[in-house]
C-alpha cells in the first residue's frame, strides 16, 4: 500500500526510478481498486446493456498519469529511455517485451536515471553473468 501511496503523491513524476516491487504493486492495488469499482458499476448501473461506468471510469482516469509515470520510472530502473513503453504498440510481440521489461532486474548502482531504489537493500554487488 506504500508504492501506491507514494505513487500517488509523485502522481507527474516521470524522473527517477522505480524498483520492481514498487511498480508491480502498484499494479496490483489499482487492479484492486478499478475491479471494487467495476463491480459497483456493474451492481448500480446495469441496465441490460452497460453504456455508463461512471465509478471505474474516474479511477480509471485519476490512474492513468500516476501509472504512466511509475511505468517509465520503471523502465528507467532498467536503463531505457521512458519512449521503450511505445513497444507496445507493436502487435502481440510489443506487449510481451515490454512486459518482460518490466520483469526484469533494475541496473545495480546508479545508472543515468537516478540512483538506485534498492541501494539501502543490497549490502553486496550481484554475481556477474556471463
Amino acid at each position: 500500500m506504500n508504492a501506491y501511496a507514494y505513487c500517488m503523491r509523485h502522481y507527474a513524476d516521470f524522473s527517477g526510478r522505480a524498483s520492481r516491487s514498487e511498480y508491480w504493486l502498484f499494479v496490483l492495488v489499482f487492479t484492486i481498486i478499478y475491479a471494487v469499482c467495476f463491480a459497483i458499476d456493474y451492481n448500480m448501473f446495469w441496465s441490460g446493456q452497460m453504456t455508463v461506468m461512471p465509478v471505474s471510469t474516474i479511477a480509471y482516469l485519476a490512474n492513468f498519469i500516476p501509472g504512466l509515470a511509475v511505468l517509465v520510472r520503471r523502465l528507467h530502473d532498467i536503463g531505457r529511455s521512458g519512449w521503450w513503453l511505445l513497444i507496445s504498440l507493436v502487435p502481440v510481440l510489443g506487449s510481451i517485451w515490454l512486459l518482460v521489461l518490466l520483469c526484469s532486474e533494475g541496473t545495480y548502482g546508479p545508472n543515468q536515471y537516478g540512483p538506485d531504489p534498492n541501494a539501502h537493500y543490497a549490502t553486496e554487488p550481484p554475481p556477474l553473468r556471463y
